[in-house]
């Protein structure tokens, strides 16, 4: 029987082993990696919210120890804008019960509220200034006319009683229905617009309950009145076609004419003063509207 025995072969000198195969370097993690890390997310979530309590605590706390120190009493109430139409002792009756407040404590809404209820007041601003001061400014009601007999008109159209009245006999005089007041403010303000370059005011403007408009007007030169019949319809048409006739024909005459009736298609009938003409004239002709 014959028996073969295998030996490796040792390498010689200078020579490097044989491969034996294929083989990989075996990388060992860190023992810190392969343990499961901890989950804070819920503590977290627990912690913010008690973090912020703490502070909305300890901030309401702090304000409570410095209240007495911020919250000064009222020392200075300033107040501003020109009144013309609103004596200052009205103002300072309305300020008196909010002076003894304290800074924190004063109501400015319950204040301008009560500023604005004033009859000539048409806004009110009231602020805060810091330490201990209240700053008010106030807008009164800007009169155009008169309406009726006992109350002005602002550029609004709205009425407002006023126990001076004779005072403001200077103003136009606006007479006509309750429900017009407004659209009589607007005409009057577009009429005033249309006459004013041609040296003309309006003393009186009416509407009577049946739709027919009738002015006043002065010349600012010679103070002369001079009544104009407008009718109902197209008002601004008519006051547009006597600035035009006055223009050509009856600007050297104007001082002699009581009355103007543009109550025609397309023309006017002039009423002369009894001192000049005791009859009437006519500029133009046409059927009555």
């Amino acid at each position: 029987m014959l028996s073969i025995l295998l030996r490796h072969q040792q390498p010689g000198p200078g020579r490097k082993p044989a491969p034996r195969g294929a083989s990989r370097p075996v990388v060992r993690t860190p023992l810190r990696e392969r343990l499961p890390k901890p989950d804070f997310s819920a503590f977290k979530r627990f912690t913010w919210p008690l973090l912020l309590v703490a502070l909305l605590m300890g901030s309401v706390a702090l304000f409570q120890q410095l209240q007495p120190y911020l919250d000064r009493p009222i020392a200075r109430i300033g107040i501003a804008g020109k009144l013309t139409f609103t004596a200052p002792e009205e103002v300072e009756r309305v300020i008196e019960p909010y002076v003894s407040t304290r800074f924190f404590g004063v109501d400015l809404e319950g204040l301008r509220h009560d500023l604005e209820a004033l009859p000539w007041i048409a806004h009110a601003q009231v602020r805060r200034v810091w330490p201990d001061e209240v700053e008010i400014e106030l807008n009164e009601h800007l009169p155009i006319a008169r309406w009726g007999e006992g109350a002005l008109l602002n550029n609004r159209g709205e009425a407002y009683a006023f126990e001076a009245i004779e005072r403001y006999r200077q103003l136009p005089q606006l007479l006509g229905p309750e429900r017009a007041r407004q659209g009589m403010m607007q005409q009057y303000q577009v009429l005033s617009q249309m006459l004013r370059p041609q040296g003309f005011a309006i003393a009186r403007l009416e509407l009577r309950e049946r739709g027919s408009w009738f002015a006043t007007l002065e010349a600012k030169e010679s103070g002369q009145r001079i009544e104009l019949l407008l009718g109902r319809d197209h008002v601004v048409e008519k006051v547009r076609r006597f600035l035009t006739i006055h223009d050509k024909t009856l600007k050297d005459r104007i001082e002699n004419i009581a009355r103007i009736d543009l109550r025609y298609a397309n023309g006017l009938a002039v009423t002369w003063l009894a001192a000049a003409d005791a009859g009437t004239r006519a500029a133009g002709g046409g059927a009555v509207n």
